[in-house]
């Protein structure tokens, strides 16, 4: 069941030479899922259903581990299939969440003995924070986002609601408003603090520019904090925004029915 993530925090700062940028932030695991099923077959396949997957079958990142491996080990033919839930151009990882659930599953099932670094090496290539859902443990992300460090945080016993307005936001475009900047405080420092000090300090680079080109997604956050956030943000590049509250707060009917919106324990 491969879960999604948020960012807490993101901090855009540096444009590489190679055309990527250099971040700093906290991700960190949440439940709302997918299920990945695979299979031993006699011909190799893939299939999905749920939300519907843009691309060929075999453009999805869960087939390009699995033809990545295969070169390597001669894996025989499979059968796996998708049920997509996470919302796609959300922010929150999904499509990175399956291809590292495809390693780890693929890594049982043909009984590969790869290590978490190996299986963290071979994932890099394919996106930058697919590595973090394989130990998918809380952690400073630095680098494109795909090199971490442990931290100690626990938010267990919060509440978290992610509300996603079916806006879908590319990375591309997501990075093309951005301006690099050192940051003041570092994310590393900051998530060290009471959880009550972040709302004035931990910033997400990205709604900047992204929040006056689509309103809803700053009336959302808005939206959290009145109804009693202690913390707000959107995730990654978006468009998902989650608040993290005390106690369950039961805020579905607060959001227009067409969006989405996931609640639960973190």
């Amino acid at each position: 069941f491969p879960n999604a993530k948020i960012n807490l925090g993101l901090s855009i700062t540096e444009k590489r030479p190679d055309g990527f940028h250099n971040l700093e932030s906290c991700f960190y695991p949440v439940q709302w899922c997918d299920a990945l099923e695979i299979l031993p077959s006699e011909k190799t396949s893939f299939s999905s259903s749920g939300i519907e997957i843009p691309g060929e079958a075999n453009s999805n990142l869960c087939m390009k581990v699995y033809e990545v491996l295969k070169k390597e080990y001669d894996l025989p033919p499979i059968q796996m299939h998708l049920l997509k839930n996470v919302p796609i151009g959300a922010g929150m990882g999904g499509g990175s969440a399956d291809a590292a659930f495809a390693i780890k599953s693929l890594n049982e099932l043909f009984k590969l003995n790869l290590s978490v670094a190996q299986m963290e090496d071979y994932l890099r290539p394919l996106g930058s924070d697919c590595a973090f859902f394989v130990n998918n443990k809380p952690v400073f992300a630095y680098g494109k986002g795909d090199q971490f460090s442990e931290i100690a945080l626990s938010l267990k016993g919060y509440f978290i609601t992610i509300v996603y307005p079916k806006v879908h936001i590319s990375t591309k475009e997501a990075y093309s408003g951005v301006i690099p900047k050192k940051p003041g405080l570092s994310v590393k420092d900051i998530i060290q603090t009471d959880l009550k000090e972040w709302k004035n300090v931990l910033q997400n680079d990205f709604e900047i520019s992204l929040f006056p080109k689509y309103p809803i997604l700053k009336e959302i956050k808005e939206t959290l904090y009145s109804k009693g956030a202690t913390y707000a943000s959107m995730t990654g590049s978006g468009s998902a925004v989650y608040g993290i509250f005390d106690k369950g707060q039961g805020l579905k009917n607060a959001f227009p029915e067409n969006f989405r919106v996931w609640e639960g324990i973190m």
